[in-house]
């Protein structure tokens, strides 16, 4: 008798008829996200300040009810609160959430002019973000035993000038990551991705929407020869949110091309 496990097959839909919520989905990373669920047979609840953008999703996707906008800024308790209920008031579940939203360009003003607004409007569309949509979900998770995937960043672990209200708000987001999936383990898992440099010009509203236009020095900076694209994002993501992932939690997995690996000398 051979005691060799059984090889696994392979699950092409491994999101199917599963509800995921994507914040900041209908732009950039959030939109690679989203796309990545719908191809992996699950369906999708895309939350976003844009209505143009959201809308545009919904046309240019063409799948039906397997996928929805509604409008929702989480740095605002009452928004995040109405997302979640009018989510589970449409499908009766949630499986998946992806903490996305929050400002994508991290340069800001030097640290002793930067104004408290300015930095709150990084913290609180993260960071507190991040809390609020994880506390309303949380509930339908639990009932789900689904998981929470966190868009942190590389800038966890390395800088440029004036981006510490980024930074501080990203390395919340991961350090939030592993102190939830502590807190809800089993029932929940948790983790957080940190992107590098993802190249989203063309995956903009249509408005918006424009042809990159990266250098080979550009691509040549990543030892996987080329920057990323909110694909590469997206499938991480369905994976984390699959049972596939079943044994990974508290995790925060750095998908830079190899950048932040690279010895860099003046």
């Amino acid at each position: 008798m051979s005691l060799t496990p059984p090889i696994r097959p392979f699950d092409a839909t491994p999101l199917r008829d599963r509800v995921v919520l994507v914040t900041g989905g209908a732009q950039g990373i959030g939109r690679g996200i989203a796309q990545a669920v719908l191809g992996a047979g699950g369906r999708v609840v895309i939350g976003d300040l844009d209505r143009d953008a959201g809308k545009a999703c919904l046309v240019e996707w063409d799948v039906g009810d397997r996928a929805r906008f509604l409008p929702l800024d989480v740095a605002r308790e009452a928004s995040v609160r109405a997302f979640v209920s009018r989510a589970l008031a449409a499908y009766g579940r949630i499986d998946g959430l992806v903490n996305n939203a929050g400002p994508a360009d991290p340069v800001i003003d030097d640290v002793s002019t930067l104004s408290l607004a300015d930095w709150r409007r990084f913290i609180d569309a993260h960071l507190t973000g991040t809390f609020l949509c994880s506390k309303y979900t949380l509930p339908a998770l639990r009932e789900a035993r689904g998981a929470i995937v966190n868009i942190a960043s590389s800038r966890v672990l390395q800088s440029e000038p004036h981006t510490e209200a980024y930074a501080s708000a990203k390395g919340g987001i991961a350090g939030f990551t592993h102190a939830l999936a502590i807190s809800e383990g089993p029932q929940v898992r948790v983790n957080a991705i940190s992107p590098g440099w993802i190249v989203t010009d063309d995956w903009r509203k249509p408005s918006a929407r424009r042809k990159p236009t990266l250098s080979k020095r550009d691509h040549g900076q990543h030892p996987a020869g080329r920057a990323g694209v909110p694909d590469d994002i997206g499938s991480l993501a369905v994976h984390l949110l699959s049972d596939a992932a079943g044994f990974i939690t508290g995790q925060n997995l750095v998908v830079d091309g190899g950048m932040s690996r690279k010895m860099q000398y003046a």
